[in-house]
């Protein structure tokens, strides 16, 4: 064979271990498919490790709304509304003035009673108010007072069931308030329907001459109620706390 023939220019592949590796060599991904070149063997040979979470970046869970507690509304006002009741009876029972008939002469006049609890100063005796608060529509016809004190009335008791639902925790005073007031407008409300007017017993005397008009158990729990509705909305109110996010309580009102 000639000296031309020789293969001396052919290309000698080594592959020993101080061989270098061929980095232009094409490698597959996991998938089959060509990662491109020169990327680094460990990222072209494992997945890329999925990026951790930030601490701040996660945010906890949102606590229950609030919801106020209806059995306490029912329950005040059921205790406020037989307070009334019961010492309306009481009242209708012990002190109406009633009819004395003489045997020998024509009836005599309503025989009025009456129960001095503070000597010039706190009596217990029976009265009948058709009207509202100190009288206010006493004079005119049942045919125009029976209703509109009966609106009224179921006007003011869907307002306070429907201010009742929107409560805040801190709302102490006027979730006393409420149940209040609606126990006491139940009560007068009940004595409309039945009566036609509000039993009234309690009369009060500051002076000889000046008597406070006569009132009952459902007013002075109405007047409380409105007093605790009073105190809450002058109440000053502590803006939102907000925290870090992702931490428990975040965003607290004060009240």
């Amino acid at each position: 064979m000639s000296e031309d023939a020789t293969p001396r220019d052919a290309a000698v592949e080594t592959n020993g271990a101080d061989a270098e590796p061929d980095r232009s060599a094409r490698v597959d991904a996991p998938g089959g498919e060509p990662l491109p070149a020169g990327q680094p063997d460990d990222e072209r040979g494992a997945p890329s490790p999925e990026p951790e979470e930030d601490a701040d970046d996660v945010v906890a869970p949102a606590a229950p709304a609030y919801r106020p507690s209806y059995p306490f509304l029912i329950g005040v006002s059921l205790i406020t509304l037989a307070a009334d009741l019961g010492t309306k009876w009481w009242a209708k029972d012990r002190l109406e003035p009633r009819a004395l008939t003489d045997l020998a002469t024509a009836p005599r006049p309503l025989a009025l009673r009456k129960i001095e609890v503070i000597k010039d100063h706190l009596n217990m005796i029976f009265a009948k108010n058709h009207g509202g608060a100190w009288g206010i529509l006493g004079d005119e016809s049942e045919a125009i007072r029976r209703p509109f004190f009966l609106v009224i009335s179921l006007a003011a008791i869907v307002f306070i069931v429907s201010l009742y639902r929107k409560l805040h925790p801190s709302q102490v005073a006027l979730r006393w308030g409420l149940p209040l007031v609606l126990g006491g407008a139940l009560g007068n409300l009940v004595d409309r329907i039945r009566y036609g007017y509000v039993v009234d017993f309690i009369q009060v005397r500051f002076t000889p001459e000046f008597v406070w008009p006569t009132f009952n158990v459902a007013d002075i729990a109405i007047v409380a109620g409105v007093g605790l509705m009073a105190i809450d909305m002058f109440s000053p109110r502590r803006p939102a706390v907000v925290g870090k996010p992702g931490t428990p309580g975040a965003k607290a009102s004060a009240g």
